[in-house]
């Protein structure tokens, strides 16, 4: 595998990684209500998202409530994931078959029953 493609990779997945963590602590936060501070679950979120928090309090203007820094956290880690996948996009599309799977006939892009027939092509007329 390329170094550019892996580093790519790699980026894009702990930024889905911190994504999910800060979509956990916001369905915590609902659903805890005021005793989400005790709660175990979301004291570790909040350790697992401090450092994404902490950059994007940074390098946000002060006039961002410091209640919405986990939801401008969360959109500027959802524009990176865009640019994230685009970029990887570019790198498999500039030389042919470079990110192709090594998957087997029965494993597509679809799910369920029906995309395994076809890959297997049990469903094509005999």
């Amino acid at each position: 595998m390329d170094t550019e493609l892996l580093t790519v990779t790699i980026v894009k997945a702990l930024v889905e990684l911190a994504g999910f963590f800060l979509l956990g602590q916001g369905l915590l936060y609902l659903l805890a209500g005021k005793k989400r501070e005790r709660n175990l679950a979301y004291q570790i979120l909040c350790v697992l998202t401090g450092p994404v928090t902490r950059l994007t309090r940074r390098i946000a203007p002060k006039a961002v409530l410091d209640r919405h820094i986990p939801l401008v956290a969360f959109l500027i880690l959802f524009w990176i994931w865009v640019l994230l996948s685009w970029a990887k996009g570019q790198i498999c599309s500039t030389v042919e078959n470079r990110c192709k799977s090594d998957a087997g006939p029965t494993a597509t892009s679809e799910f369920g029953v029906v995309s395994y027939l076809r890959a297997s092509g049990a469903d094509s007329p005999s």
